[in-house]
């Protein structure tokens, strides 16, 4: 794994993965349903003493006072990245820990804290679940921090999800252990920008063919047809759209639906059409952008761009002027190579440079 900025010097105030078998009567536990923790992102709280959620991106966040804060969640399920305040964020292993408490910080100051968490990696198989924080004896939480007020959705595969972006060669297969949504570039232009960001994306899938796929596609398994519940793969519950009303969506799929050169263009293009016509109904306010790139290039970049292209012009015809597409440029190595050639931590940043000021323009931000 790559070493990266965010984990310098952070061995002095934050311990990151200590297992913490035992937890004395005297500490205080905080359950998940506490109402001063914040969520941001799809989270199912059927139970919530233990809500789930699978997608990547999702944000725990709380204020707390004290010296030390634990974390207690399903083991063997998970990454995340933390942060203390304005110190470093690290990352926190509940993927390869049999533990359920883990540390995240000790030695603070006495007084009040934020902690934020992202969970950074593809849930659907591993379905993770939170449980609560571990408090120094006789602290509580405090009113977490107000929320940025801009928003955006991100809808997309695994370049969205950050699949290998800390992998260290280009051949190296995916692994859990090298997957940072944190370090994608949906999250890096959701900071530059100070919003929220809600994101629905899964490696490997379309809009209307997922990876490999038939070349009519496989629409019963794409984006469209799995996007109205909370969790991936998982019909149980439906996403109730009023948690959450962006004031962007930010679209980038096309990648795999022209994956392994056999593809029906016009099915793409069609249900681009249709899922955009479901958007518009879930937003009817939102600015919605179409994206493509940056794992795309020659005529599969051609056909994506022209499908989105006939897409806006519907939509225009409809009375729909807010729909917008941006490309990416394709990838040519020069920055590295995630995993099984996904964009790089540089490659990512690449693109966040790139949309950041286009959706600045286009919001007014």
């Amino acid at each position: 794994m790559k070493k990266t900025a965010w984990m310098v010097g952070v061995c002095l105030l934050m311990v990151m993965g200590c297992s913490v078998e035992n937890q004395t009567a005297t500490e205080t536990f905080v359950p998940a349903s506490d109402a001063r923790v914040q969520y941001v992102g799809r989270v199912d709280f059927t139970n919530p003493e233990a809500p789930i959620f699978t997608y990547p991106g999702v944000q725990i966040i709380a204020g707390f006072e004290g010296t030390s804060i634990r974390m207690k969640a399903k083991p063997k399920s998970a990454f995340y990245m933390a942060q203390i305040d304005n110190n470093e964020p690290f990352k926190v292993d509940f993927f390869n820990q049999e533990d359920s408490l883990l540390l995240l910080a000790q030695g603070l100051s006495e007084g009040k804290h934020t902690l934020k968490l992202m969970h950074i990696t593809e849930g659907y198989e591993l379905r993770p679940e939170f449980y609560g924080f571990m408090l120094d004896p006789g602290k509580d939480l405090t009113e977490a921090p107000t929320l940025p007020q801009r928003k955006i959705e991100f809808i997309g595969n695994s370049i969205t999800c950050g699949y290998g972006v800390e992998a260290t060669e280009a051949t190296d297969p995916f692994n859990y252990n090298t997957e940072n949504h944190y370090l994608s570039y949906a999250a890096l232009t959701a900071k530059a920008l100070e919003a929220q960001h809600l994101v629905v994306a899964r490696s490997g899938i379309g809009i209307f063919r997922n990876y490999n796929g038939p070349y009519d596609g496989n629409p019963e398994k794409a984006m469209p047809a799995l996007y109205k519940y909370t969790n991936f793969n998982d019909t149980t519950e439906l996403w109730d759209y009023s948690q959450y009303t962006p004031d962007v969506v930010c679209v980038n799929l096309g990648t795999n639906d022209t994956s392994a050169g056999r593809y029906n263009k016009t099915k793409l293009r069609e249900a681009y059409n249709v899922f955009l016509q479901t958007l518009r109904k879930r937003y009817p306010q939102a600015k919605i952008v179409l994206l493509s790139g940056c794992m795309l290039s020659g005529q599969r970049m051609k056909d994506v761009e022209d499908a989105q292209d006939a897409v806006v012009k519907e939509a225009n015809n409809r009375g729909d002027k807010q729909v917008y597409r941006f490309t990416f440029p394709a990838q040519d190595g020069s920055l590295g190579y995630g995993a099984n050639y996904h964009p790089s931590i540089q490659q990512q940043e690449k693109m966040a440079n790139e949309l950041t000021p286009f959706l600045r323009e286009l919001m007014g931000w």
